[in-house]
């Protein structure tokens, strides 16, 4: 690695973990947003869609129009656009308290567009700095998001804890400074050269539709990691009929230090990408299948948890192995993979939920819940969770049709 920006990797890491606080602030304050200002639970799940949209319009937009922006000043903003927004999301309800839910949901775009921002920048700046194994760098950027995860979790729980929850806009507050130091290193760092094209032509023809395989391939990673995510607490919980602490320490916690784990452990060997991708996906079948089918409770958790693990390189890895069948990808190749991923993780999630309502009050829901001697919503929930499986098959053709088609030449 070039040492001259050694400060501008660590900024991308700590940019990167920066993004956890923005997917994680929301979940731990819901309840105190329902008991403080009476929200109600379907608008509380609306900020996370707020959270998702943002992010993907950001992929978006720079997916189209990235030739017309600055880049190296969008860089240095975005963790500044993070502050703001963490501290519009703290103070304004406090300000204005029969108006929180409207404050609370401008402080969320804000700091979603920043996040927005470092999932379409931090992956090329990354990639465009000299290094020995490229592979390994991209693992230790995606990795600082699941360790961040896991600390804004702890943290997070253990401030509402002391603090209380009348004076929870000290959590994000404190949480801002992550982001702050985050653009001090900005301003203090130099950036490397970075292209702005999609991809690079080969024989005269741009491969679009491979970059196509790429896109589909993130937007499987983005379900398949993110659908364990939001759902392992509650469907541990209805389920598996486990106590709530129980689904929250080994759900999204646990979830999130496997995924850590995973990452870490592919940044100190960082190859063989293509193959752990693979290996992932299967694991990820069965650790679905295994979770929502099995009787026994704790074997069905303990299913949940190791998804975290198998899915840990399927986001990472996508970037990856397009960056290295494509040489220099360019920001508006990321910010593609980046919208696809994001789409994978507003949609997966949903259809769970679908599903769940659907079986739940169907007629041949209950017939075969009597069958198996479970409560119709139990069903719903399990059957929810299976619809997992299907994404991480999707993902197993298209990395075989990918082979194929010798798009992963490079890294297998």
């Amino acid at each position: 690695m070039n040492k001259g920006y050694r400060l501008t990797k660590y900024a991308c890491y700590a940019m990167s973990g920066s993004m956890a606080i923005v997917s994680a602030v929301s979940p731990l304050l819901f309840l105190t947003f329902r008991e403080l200002y009476g929200i109600s639970y379907t608008l509380l799940g609306f900020l996370v869609v707020v959270n998702f949209c943002t992010q993907l319009a950001v992929d978006l937009i720079f997916t189209f129009f990235s030739r017309y922006f600055n880049l190296r000043f969008i860089i240095k903003a975005m963790p500044v656009l993070a502050v703001v927004g963490l501290w519009v999301y703290a103070l304004l309800p406090m300000v204005f308290p029969e108006q929180a839910y409207l404050y609370i949901c401008i402080g969320t775009v804000i700091f979603s567009g920043a996040a927005g921002l470092a999932e379409v920048l931090c992956s090329p700046i990354v990639a465009a700095i000299p290094a020995d194994n490229p592979e390994r760098e991209m693992s230790k950027l995606h990795s600082s998001y699941a360790w961040g995860l896991v600390a804004v979790v702890c943290a997070g729980s253990a401030m509402l804890s002391v603090l209380g929850d009348e004076n929870w806009f000290y959590m994000p507050i404190i949480f801002s400074v992550c982001p702050l130091i985050t653009s001090i290193m900005f301003f203090c760092s130099k950036l490397p050269p970075m292209s702005l094209g999609t991809v690079e032509k080969s024989g005269g023809k741009t491969k679009n539709s491979g970059l196509c395989l790429f896109i589909i391939l993130i937007f499987v990673a983005g379900a398949a990691e993110c659908t364990m995510t939001q759902w392992a607490s509650s469907y541990a919980e209805s389920a598996l009929k486990l106590p709530k602490v129980v689904g929250d320490i080994l759900g999204m916690a646990a979830f999130g230090l496997l995924l850590a784990i995973g990452r870490t452990m592919h940044a100190k060997r960082g190859k063989n990408t293509f193959k752990v991708m693979l290996i992932g996906l299967i694991g990820s079948f069965f650790t679905y299948a295994v979770s929502a089918l099995c009787p026994n409770p704790y074997l069905g958790i303990t299913a949940c948890m190791l998804t975290g693990y198998f899915t840990a390189m399927l986001w990472p890895g996508s970037l990856i192995i397009m960056e290295e069948h494509f040489g220099s990808a360019g920001v508006t190749a990321y910010a593609m993979m980046a919208a696809g991923g994001d789409l994978g993780v507003s949609v997966a999630p949903q259809l769970v939920g679908v599903i769940a309502d659907k079986i739940s009050v169907s007629v041949k829901g209950a017939e075969l819940s009597e069958v198996l001697g479970i409560t119709s919503e139990e069903l719903g929930m399990r059957m929810g969770i299976l619809s997992g499986s299907l994404f991480c098959i999707l993902g197993i053709v298209i990395m075989l049709v990918m082979k194929r088609r010798r798009l992963t030449k490079k890294t297998t």
